[in-house]
């Protein structure tokens, strides 16, 4: 059987290839992708192949890449001695922006779709296990003050862990109104519109002259760890979440030393042995069941729709006018 496929054959190139796809293994299920979303930020590093050599990125990187993990699909075949699904279950995985995939029953990182989530509401579930882990290693507690360094899909979800655990003060700074506006509706206190290198006079009057006691850098640039580092009361912590492109560029400040910051940084479920029962197989239907509970709110978030025909058009739209989007998904062909 052919399977579409999305691949970056070279650096800023894009394309639309078939590959075949055998029946499920032992332990496995053929899973047909119904809605595929973009990690804007990393398939954007990816996409474009600029990154320090001896980095996370320079480690794994290698083309033609496979862009994508965050995918719903249906299972169409299960494989002997599988008892966990049968045909027609939907479920999250992280296979890439492919049309069909075969999944192990047991990866840690898929999760069962329950009846009331909606596919793309589903899509978001590995993005939530990532800023949820960042929540949960900064242990922030009721009636504490938290900044939030950029607005795209990563910060738009740790606004609204944020929410759920009770924060005094949610400041959302990005430079860019719409992703300030979707912000509040989903929970921050007050809002900075422009960079965090000017933001400290404002953080610091929402903080009665304290600061914020956590600082969460979910922009991706190299150079917003070191602001970051002012923008947090003194034995402050700042949590990084994603990993930059250039971390030769990300610089420890004398903020560090002096005020005796912790820095925390996280882009996967990995949690210390306190939180570890907190792992993806837990986190993600607590998501589900957030959603449901009205508690958290994704399906405004997504911004833009594309056929896997149409991927170049998504990732120049991303490169060229990435502020104007937040949650960009493909919608795959599920006809015979």
């Amino acid at each position: 059987m052919k399977s579409l496929v999305i691949t970056f054959p070279a650096p800023r190139k894009v394309e639309l290839i078939e590959q075949e796809i055998g029946d499920p293994a032992p332990g496995e299920i053929l899973v047909q992708t119904l809605v595929s979303l973009i990690s804007t930020g990393t398939e954007g590093i990816c996409f474009r192949g600029d990154f320090d050599a001896n980095s996370y990125w320079g480690q794994f990187m290698r083309y033609p890449h496979y862009p994508g993990y965050s995918n719903v699909a249906r299972v169409t075949k299960v494989g002997q001695g599988v008892t966990q699904y049968q045909e027609g279950d939907r479920v999250f995985n992280v296979s890439s922006h492919r049309q069909y995939a075969r999944v192990p029953v047991d990866h840690p990182k898929s999760a069962k779709l329950p009846e009331c989530t909606a596919d793309e509401d589903a899509t978001w579930s590995w993005l939530t296990v990532v800023t949820q882990t960042g929540v949960r290693r900064a242990e922030q507690v009721m009636g504490e003050t938290a900044a939030v360094l950029g607005l795209g899909p990563l910060g738009q979800l740790t606004v609204q862990y944020l929410r759920l655990i009770g924060l005094r003060e949610i400041i959302a700074i990005d430079t860019v109104p719409e992703r300030l506006d979707m912000a509040v509706a989903h929970g921050a206190t007050a809002v900075f519109r422009g960079s965090a290198a000017d933001a400290e006079p404002f953080v610091t009057e929402r903080t009665n002259g304290q600061r914020a006691d956590v600082v969460y850098d979910v922009t991706g640039h190299d150079s917003v760890f070191a602001l970051a580092q002012k923008l947090t009361r003194t034995l402050g912590t700042v949590v990084l979440i994603g990993d930059a492109p250039h971390p030769s560029q990300q610089h420890l400040t004398h903020d560090v030393v002096r005020r005796q910051l912790k820095i925390v940084g996280t882009q996967n479920d990995f949690l210390p042995p306190q939180h570890a029962h907190w792992c993806a197989a837990k986190q993600i239907p607590l998501f589900y069941l957030y959603l449901h509970r009205g508690q958290m709110r994704v399906s405004d978030l997504v911004s833009h729709r594309f056929a896997p025909a149409d991927a170049a058009q998504a990732y120049a739209l991303l490169e060229e006018r990435r502020g104007s989007t937040l949650g960009v998904v493909f919608h795959w062909p599920t006809g015979a």
